[in-house]
């Protein structure tokens, strides 16, 4: 049985809600990712930033990035998943809540994140045909 431990990507960092969107995107550069877990003061996920948000709903606004914070674009509950979980269980979390980034927590801390990228490299093509027709559909 795989675990999200398995097919994670490991080393995801968070990005505490009250630093700039600016920061944010020098972060998500250096690291070459496209999204960040948002973490509160007591290292809570909060939510996700991603490239896509801080353009859309921060620059094509009109917003100065250097004066908008992640928190004020992590909406929603936010989803994560247990690393001991199955792929079965990541596959569920995602395609229901049509997601395609997923923080994977292990005794409370952040140990990685799960992309759909992640997904093409682990998944038989038969999951990964189901994983998309729910999520996209």
């Amino acid at each position: 049985m795989t675990t999200a431990a398995e097919i994670m990507h490991p080393g995801a960092q968070w990005i505490p809600a009250t630093e700039t969107l600016d920061r944010a995107a020098q972060l998500m550069a250096r690291l070459n990712v496209g999204a960040l877990p948002v973490s509160d003061a007591n290292e809570r996920l909060c939510g996700i930033v991603t490239d896509r948000d801080i353009v859309v709903k921060c620059v094509a606004k009109g917003h100065d990035p250097s004066k908008v914070t992640c928190g004020d674009l992590a909406q929603g509950t936010p989803r994560w998943i247990d690393a001991n979980a199955t792929v079965e269980q990541v596959l569920d979390e995602m395609s229901t809540n049509q997601i395609r980034r997923l923080p994977v927590i292990q005794k409370k801390k952040l140990v990685g994140i799960i992309s759909e990228a992640d997904l093409a490299r682990h998944l038989t093509d038969r999951q990964i045909h189901d994983f998309v027709e729910r999520v996209y559909a």
